[in-house]
């Protein structure tokens, strides 16, 4: 197995913990402050990581256009970040997952424009049944 697959099937198994252990520690408070506290740990977590992986040479490939990317980026995570956790506090767990995992199609169809990544008829397949799956679980 390639390691990127290794990888996606970690974040995979991760991020569905993430959202049920997310749901049971607001039991008692507002989505906002449940994701301000996850977000302090995911900071410590991230700059441990980045002490313990990133060489110091590396750090000067950092240019203003990747830092312009990169904070846009941080700027759509946390607004991701926003909608989902006040999603997760008033809805269903597994509900509100497969709706954001709509995401795939999301990125399935900038990658194409933006990045000129190709979608081929699996992938739309693939994305035809995401879209399908959403429109089940979401209708009650």
């Amino acid at each position: 197995m390639e390691r990127w697959i290794f990888y996606a099937v970690l974040s995979m198994l991760f991020a569905g913990f993430t959202s049920v252990i997310a749901k049971m520690g607001m039991e008692n408070v507002s989505a906002e402050l449940g994701l301000s506290v996850r977000t302090v740990f995911v900071c410590g977590f991230v700059f441990i990581f980045a002490l313990m992986f990133v060489q110091p040479a590396e750090l000067q490939k950092l240019d203003g256009r990747a830092v312009l990317w990169l904070a846009i980026s941080g700027a759509t995570t946390a607004l991701s970040w926003i909608f989902y956790y006040k999603a997760i506090k008033e809805g269903q767990v597994a509900t509100v997952a497969l709706i954001d995992k709509g995401s795939v199609v999301v990125a399935m169809v900038l990658a194409w424009i933006l990045l000129r990544e190709a979608i081929t008829p699996r992938m739309a397949v693939g994305a035809s049944l995401i879209v399908a799956g959403l429109l089940v679980i979401a209708r009650r």
